[in-house]
């Protein structure tokens, strides 16, 4: 299987990069550039290739970039990767969060009556559900929590912002800004997503010296180490019920 990597910064491509490179003394091929100056790398596994994207920040270039991988190369999965913030406690700085659900946090119309979504004008959709068995493995596998990891346009910068998302989506884990733009991308090719976020910061006040953004890179790299057999094993049962149906 070929699965697409989309980061959203050179920065978590390297982490990834550094997690899916068996032998790390041996360097892969070289990054390329794709229509719209996406630099994309390719890493082969057992069972399972990686193409490792680089995106852009933000959903709207997340949406385009994947749009832009997966007209031009064939996949089988596309995985949206990178750090974000976590709900605190139940993601501390430092773990990763697989989502369960990818959801567009912040999508929608303000009413007197407080936030109502995308979903709920009647104007498309606001989550997207990735393979649930998948999801659970991947977060099983990289020692994960498994939860609804929002896609937001601004990131939280404030105990307010924090408390009224939390509100909203009580059983978040983490917050960031590009997986749902990837899964608009995937689902119109119909293909299935995943998404992965290794947490720098809590969801909350905007404190830059607090953040770890290093151990979060740190644990994305060991989370894609774990994953490359986790996601080549389900590719595999995939296609084989694919090609069964």
């Amino acid at each position: 299987m070929r699965a697409l990597v989309v980061t959203a910064v050179g920065a978590e491509s390297d982490s990834v990069l550094t997690g899916l490179t068996p032998h790390p003394d041996s360097p892969g091929p070289e990054p390329r550039t794709l229509p719209g100056s996406y630099p994309i790398t390719r890493r082969d596994l057992p069972g399972i290739a990686f193409d490792v994207l680089v995106g852009g920040v933000g959903p709207a270039a997340a949406a385009a970039g994947t749009a832009t991988a997966l007209a031009l190369a064939e996949y089988g999965l596309v995985v949206s990767a990178g750090i974000g913030g976590g709900f605190a406690p139940a993601a501390p700085v430092g773990s990763l969060v697989v989502a369960d659900a990818i959801v567009a946090a912040d999508l929608g119309a303000q009413t007197p009556d407080g936030f109502v979504d995308v979903a709920s004008l009647g104007f498309g959709r606001s989550v997207h559900l990735p393979p649930a068995e998948l999801a659970a493995r991947a977060a099983e596998a990289t020692g994960a929590l498994l939860a609804p990891v929002l896609t937001v346009s601004t990131v939280t910068g404030t105990a307010d912002g924090a408390a009224a998302l939390a509100a909203r989506h009580p059983m978040a884990g983490a917050e960031a800004m590009e997986g749902f733009g990837v899964a608009e991308a995937a689902a119109a090719h119909g293909l299935p997503v995943l998404e992965i976020r290794a947490v720098s910061n809590a969801v909350g006040p905007r404190d830059r010296a607090a953040w770890r953004i290093g151990d979060a890179l740190a644990a994305l790299a060991e989370g894609f180490r774990v994953l490359g057999p986790v996601l080549a094993n389900w590719g595999e049962r995939h296609e084989q019920h694919r090609g069964r149906s």
